[in-house]
């Protein structure tokens, strides 16, 4: 009986462990998704070593990420710079990588220092950072006023872009010099959570669950003052917003397309690779998933976005590669396959999440020219 009773008191133990364990992993593993703060890197984002600098050139630590393909910002507290490819031919220990540096917009790449790779390429606004007139503007939305940049062109059509995890309306930049070359006005959100936005009512992000309906206030605002017809953008969470406008605005109608990039369209798997990243235990793993669900209101029976392909109504681009970690691409193959009619798959590899445009900006803005030409 001592036995059975030592027995029965271990497993007990055991298992009380194991929950208070999952719990307090559950709530660990969802902040990156949950509870985002502004300029913190997304785990699993490349941490490099700069090795030294020269005339155009940086020397970093030799990696899976700082070899990849393209155009990145390097950030460190205090710190920010733009590299630009790999350059093959130059000397280079066995240890390291050269890429171009393009600039170093803040503070100094001094060896030693430890710096993240990002898909956020500029810092500050579109004036400042690309020479763009713009003007500041307040989007009235349910919780308050929502920040927002407007950078006016000449056609009725506006672009409404969404950043997603991990950045802030300093990444949609990327595309806004090719948007104006193309006379459309951009309107670039800051939504509930992000800095000089309201706070979400329980202090969590949803994966855009909730926060779609500050983009139905971005369509709403755009509507008001010029717009006929509104091209949503969204990377990331912020493509799950469009996709949600699309299916609940009042506004759908006046929707002419949707881009997305790397669309989270399975939350389950997102969060499990952001608790993963995180390095939860692989026997919590489950359990610690599920506490992040439980905390955003993403239960088994809710439904993800456009979880029936036939609800959708408009044109479709979407930029994601099998290299995307965060957000895995096979629901954007099947919605692809699903909807040949209206959706187009742009498969971009040896990128990584929200970093489709930074691997190969000529070939995004391209595939992007040809689904906008029918669109303007």
């Amino acid at each position: 009986m001592r036995t059975a009773t030592a027995t029965a008191a271990a497993v007990t133990t055991t298992l009380l462990g194991a929950g208070v364990a999952a719990v307090a992993a559950g709530r660990y593993a969802a902040d990156a998704a949950l509870r985002p703060e502004p300029g913190r890197p997304l785990p699993g984002s490349p941490r490099l070593s700069v090795h030294s600098t020269a005339a155009g050139r940086v020397v970093l630590t030799r990696s899976l990420g700082s070899l990849r393909p393209g155009t990145y910002g390097l950030d460190a507290p205090g710190v920010h710079a733009v590299v630009g490819p790999v350059l093959p031919d130059a000397e280079h220990d066995p240890d390291a990588v050269v890429r171009r540096l393009l600039a170093v917009t803040h503070g100094s790449l001094d060896p030693g220092i430890r710096v993240t790779l990002t898909p956020q390429v500029h810092l500050g606004n579109p004036r400042t950072a690309l020479g763009l007139d713009h003007a500041d503007v307040d989007v009235p939305g349910e919780l308050g006023a929502l920040p927002a940049w407007f950078v006016p062109a000449a056609r009725d059509t506006w672009v409404i872009t969404v950043h997603g995890l991990g950045t802030s309306r300093e990444h949609p930049m990327v595309v806004m010099p090719f948007l104006h070359r193309h006379r459309l006005p951009v309107l670039d959100l800051a939504y509930r959570g992000d800095l000089g936005a309201p706070a979400s009512p329980d202090g969590l992000g949803h994966l855009g669950e909730s926060e779609w309906r500050d983009l139905d206030a971005a369509i709403r605002y755009a509507l008001r003052y010029g717009a006929r017809r509104v091209i949503l953008h969204g990377w990331s969470t912020g493509a799950a917003m469009a996709l949600r406008a699309a299916e609940r605005s009042a506004l759908a109608g006046r929707i002419s397309g949707l881009v997305l990039d790397s669309p989270v369209l399975d939350w389950h798997a997102t969060l499990r690779a952001l608790a993963a990243a995180r390095r939860t235990p692989a026997p919590v793993l489950p359990l610690a998933v599920r506490a992040a669900e439980g905390r955003a209101g993403l239960r088994a029976d809710h439904r993800p976005p456009l979880a029936d392909p036939g609800a959708l109504r408009v044109p479709v681009l979407i930029f994601h590669g099998p290299d995307d970690t965060l957000a895995p691409w096979e629901p954007s193959r099947r919605l692809a396959a699903a909807r040949p009619d209206l959706v187009s798959l742009h498969t971009v590899r040896q990128a990584g999440h929200g970093a489709m445009w930074n691997a190969d900006p000529a070939r995004y803005e391209e595939a992007l020219r040809r689904f906008l030409t029918s669109l303007m």
